[in-house]
């Protein structure tokens, strides 16, 4: 059987790019040739902290497989062999892939499935790879004007754009981001699509505040101001909707301080472990918090906006990497590096 490159995770700590069997493409499938995949920050929580989503004790429902995983779920590539009924596809398609596991497929409120998991990160091949084969329903065309560098933001864009359609934003609200890691620096630009006029980006990095700044953010570092009055004292009292993108405990509290009263608090992060509010922050000021997890049905939206200018991987690719190098280049330096805000890596 014919080999390949993949980046496996096998522990916390311990990923390692190896040879394993090419996948076999099934009869509603459709083999990718990875062009590239980016470094999400889920995935270097399962490098750091993990497990997390990769199912490590029992195999995962829907894929059958546990770790060794092979990762990567933001990812792009080229159609190369198409199962025998597939009608949506040809060889030679431009692909970027919504990697959701869902038990019926991507049909209603598929992110909230119960066994929700992506491919990736609990089977079913992986983008740090050379070949993945995927579901037809899992694959969006990439229009022309999009390629496979822009595509493979696809995956975080629609992370940020599906965050920002499920608050309560309105053109003319302002907003806060804590946290302008990759998802809350797009969620800059989905934020901007939405007509906010305002938009406060609360975050300690230079390098990162220097890209919120580019994006049209009003910068506020919380090491040289209390963020939490000094947005509420420029906006009167609190902004529309805050957005916590850092899975910091204390931070939680902050972004939960500066939305007004009637206000709403949108949780984005993926927590390693519990975080404590003070109940009456919310009851008093009659303040909403709600929590969204991946996306729903707006890749083709993210594609559109793609089109028009947003998510620009000029902005927001920092680097970009082979598969041979993917720990020391790419999650080691994520880790001692704050300026790098989206690693991609190609096969070869």
């Amino acid at each position: 059987m014919a080999k390949m490159k993949a980046a496996r995770w096998y522990g916390r700590k311990d990923i390692r790019v190896e040879e394993i069997d090419v996948p076999v493409t099934g009869e509603k499938q459709i083999k990718i040739a990875v062009k590239y995949t980016g470094i999400c920050g889920s995935d270097l929580h399962e490098y750091l902290g993990g497990p997390i989503f990769i199912p490590v004790e029992n195999p995962h429902p829907y894929t059958g497989e546990k770790a060794p995983i092979t990762m990567g779920h933001e990812f792009c590539g080229e159609v190369i062999e198409v199962g025998n009924k597939i009608t949506k596809f040809k060889v030679g398609d431009r692909v970027t892939v919504e990697p959701i596991l869902a038990k019926h497929g991507l049909k209603g409120k598929y992110n909230l499935d119960p066994n929700l998991n992506f491919v990736g990160l609990a089977g079913g091949g992986g983008g740090f790879s050379e070949f993945v084969v995927v579901n037809e329903d899992q694959a969006h065309k990439l229009p022309d004007e999009i390629d496979y560098e822009q595509g493979a933001l696809t995956e975080p864009a629609a992370v940020a754009l599906y965050a920002i359609r499920q608050s309560k934003i309105k053109s003319g609200d302002t907003a806060a981001i804590f946290g302008c890691g990759p998802i809350g620096l797009l969620m800059i630009d989905a934020l901007k699509a939405a007509g906010a006029s305002t938009i406060y980006a609360v975050e300690l990095s230079p390098e990162r505040q220097e890209k919120a700044k580019e994006l049209g953010a009003i910068v506020v570092d919380p090491s040289k101001v209390n963020a939490v009055e000094y947005i509420k004292e420029q906006t009167d009292g609190g902004v529309n909707v805050s957005y916590e993108v850092t899975g910091v405990p204390a931070v939680l509290e902050q972004a939960l301080e500066v939305a007004e009263k009637d206000g709403e608090l949108m949780i984005v992060s993926i927590w390693e472990k519990p975080a404590e509010i003070d109940p009456n922050q919310v009851v008093i000021q009659e303040r909403t918090i709600r929590g969204v997890i991946a996306y729903r049905d707006v890749f083709p939206k993210t594609l559109e906006l793609m089109k028009k200018g947003y998510f620009s991987k000029d902005l927001l690719v920092t680097k970009k990497i082979k598969l041979d190098d993917i720990i020391e280049e790419g999650f080691e330096t994520l880790v001692k590096e704050k300026s790098q805000v989206k690693i991609l890596v190609s096969p070869k």
